[in-house]
Parts: structure tokens; sequence; C-alpha cells
């Protein structure tokens, strides 16, 4: 098999799924729990919020854990608008936002709430300019992501952190769902108030994720009950998920350091054989994140593609798993301004550190193929 799918979720490491077994056998006490063995559950827990913090540079009480990127997305944009709406009702957030931030302030608006999309350039990338201009007195939170899920571009965060220190009563907040692990993001005096993680983007199970919440940032909590997470997140802790995020994030800081210039050569390798291939446009911008190629195939059903492929055991996607059963065009090739036989005809791949040069060229052979065999059956 040749999985190519991987911003829609990453295969598990086996020593992750074997950390998780090991912690729900030994240690399944609830944390809250008074007894000795409670007591136990909860040191470990204490345990893995420390080594995450070390991982990101930040401090322990700045860790939330959460069930992944929309849980975590959603924690931070509706927390900061329920708590700060008494002093504005603005939000900032661009046009090629991930559903989970997109989505949320769609709902927002039925609120009252007042959204500004900030457009994006044909790279997908926002003009630090117009977010200058888009700030007002109301404005509480600019939300950004940092890698765009389907296209790869890298946002200006540094610079947007700066525009955003300049502003002590707004808000910044991250989607680094697609950026942990390939594109650095330093969170110590960065202007970022709120980031999302996940971790089954990075090797580790479905149902983790990490919030990290700056100290003196007010959030409404979404979840009422045992106060668990800084009261930010009630519920029992998924304690043996949490273990094997905190690994996950371990295990991918080191890849990260260690392999990356691998997955850049292997995603150039990608770039030049889409660029000489008939019948493909590249929709990726030049100098976007190492693991996801996006391009065209005009006048071609993605299905037909990702069909043709699959039966060989190649698998790719069209856009973002949370929206790749919509039939419509995609929204973030829409807001690079791409035409519509363009964005319709879209597909993706997406690389791990597991992917190989050859993994690619069996991917490149078969793709011409399924390509050639559409246009013989269409002629």
């Amino acid at each position: 098999m040749i999985y190519l799918d991987n911003s829609a979720t990453t295969k598990p490491h086996p020593s992750i799924l074997k950390s998780f077994e090991q912690v729900s056998t030994r240690f399944f006490a609830n944390p809250s729990s008074i007894h000795q063995f409670g007591g136990e559950a909860e040191k470990l827990l204490i345990r893995a919020k420390k080594q995450a913090a070390d991982l990101l540079q930040v401090n322990r009480e700045e860790i939330v854990f959460t069930s992944g990127g929309t849980e975590g997305n959603n924690i931070a944009i509706k927390g900061i608008a329920l708590e700060h709406q008494g002093r504005g009702k603005h939000i900032i957030t661009s046009e090629v936002e991930h559903p989970s931030v997109y989505d949320t302030c769609r709902s927002l608006e039925s609120l009252g709430f007042e959204i500004t999309y900030l457009p994006v350039d044909q790279n997908g990338v926002i003009s630090i300019e117009d977010l200058h201009a888009a700030i007002r007195k109301d404005t509480i939170l600019i939300s950004i992501m940092h890698v765009n899920n389907e296209l790869g571009s890298i946002q200006p965060i540094e610079e947007i952190g700066k525009v955003a220190k300049q502003h002590p009563k707004l808000f910044f907040h991250v989607d680094d769902v697609q950026g942990l692990g390939k594109i650095p993001l330093d969170l110590r005096d960065s202007g970022i108030d709120l980031c999302t993680f996940s971790g089954h983007k990075i090797h580790g199970l479905k149902g983790t994720g990490i919030l990290f919440i700056k100290k003196r940032t007010s959030l409404f909590p979404l979840f009422h009950g045992g106060n668990q997470e800084q009261a930010i997140r009630s519920g029992t802790e998924n304690l043996a998920g949490t273990v094997t995020m905190v690994k996950a994030l371990r295990l991918i800081k080191e890849q990260e350091k260690h392999n990356v210039h691998k997955m850049y050569e292997i995603q150039k390798y990608l770039r030049d054989a889409l660029l000489n291939m008939a019948g493909v446009i590249v929709n990726t911008p030049a100098h976007a994140a190492p693991h996801i190629m996006n391009f065209s195939v005009p006048n071609v059903k993605p299905e037909v593609i990702i069909h043709i492929l699959g039966e060989q055991d190649i698998y790719i996607s069209t856009k973002s798993a949370c929206s790749s059963k919509q039939t419509n065009e995609s929204r973030i090739l829409a807001g690079c301004g791409f035409n519509s036989v363009r964005s319709v005809s879209a597909l993706r791949v997406s690389l791990s550190y597991d992917t190989t040069k050859e993994d690619i060229e069996l991917f490149i052979e078969a793709l011409q193929k399924a390509i050639t065999q559409f246009k013989e059956v269409m002629e």
C-alpha cells in the first residue's frame, strides 16, 4: 500500500499503540479519585503535561489536553468570544481556514458577532496590510492557521504575532494542526495566545490533542463539570490518550529535527514530475510546507482518479477530510482566485516521514496511466 493522505490522518506509530495499551491496563483509575490508585494516575497525567510543556517550551499551566484540532479550535475561538464579548464582538480570520475555524466563526455570526474574513493571494497567504486595516477598537480575536491543510501555504505567523502585540487587549489564535512537526513555530514571546495541535496528524491517536493557552488568557469554558484541565475542559481525562499525544509530539519533533530535509527533497521530486505531466496544474505554491502537494487535472472528476488509484492500493484525497465528501468546489482554491474548473478538479497528496521516493515514483506512474485511461474512455 502507498498511503498519501497523511494530512487527513497518519498511521499510528507502533510504540504509541503499545503505550496506549500499557497505560490503559496499568493506570486505568480516574486521576480525580482520592485513593492511591487514582493518585498514581494523577501523577502520570502531571508528568505528561510537564513533558508536553517542555517539548513546546512553554509552562505546564499553559497546556490543556483536548480531543484534537476541532475541539481545540472551538474552545479557543468560542471561549474568547463568549468571555470577552462585553468588550467587543469583532473577530478576524481568513477565507481559507479549516472548517473547524471557518464554520465556528460562521456560527458566531448568528450570535451577533461580526467576522472579517481576510482575502488571500494566489499562494493562499494573507496580506499584513489587510490585517492592519481590519483591526478595530472592538476586535477581540485574530485566528489564522499556520499551514493550510489543502495547499500547504504558510501564513506569516511571526509578523501577525508582532501586529497582535501592538494591541494588548486583542488575542491571537493559531491553528497549527498541519504545521506541527514540519514547520517550526516558537510560542515564546511570539504574540500567540492560543495554539491548537492534534495527535492523529503526527502518528498519534485520534481523539487526542493539545491547546496551548498563554498565561492570563481567560476563556469561557464550553464544558462545565468537574473543573479538570484548569476548568477549561471538564470531564474525566483521557490519560492513555494524553500519554500517547506527548509521545507522538516527542517523536515528530525528532523527525522534524533530523529528517525534514528529506521530505522537502521528495516533495520537490513530486512537484517537478507534476509540472512536467501533460494536463496537470500544480496549485501548491513554491514555498510551502514540505508534506502537502495540491494539483488539478482539469475536466477530470477527482473521484475518478482517486478510484483508479485506489484499485492499485494507492491512496490520495481531494480536499480536507472534513469536507472531502462534498461535491462542490474547494473553498480554499476558490479563495485563492482559481477558476471553478481548477478548484473543482483539485487533488491532494500529503506525505509523512515514512514516505519514500519509490512511493512517489509509483504514484506518478499510476497517475499518468489513470489520466491517459480516462482520456481514452472519454474519446
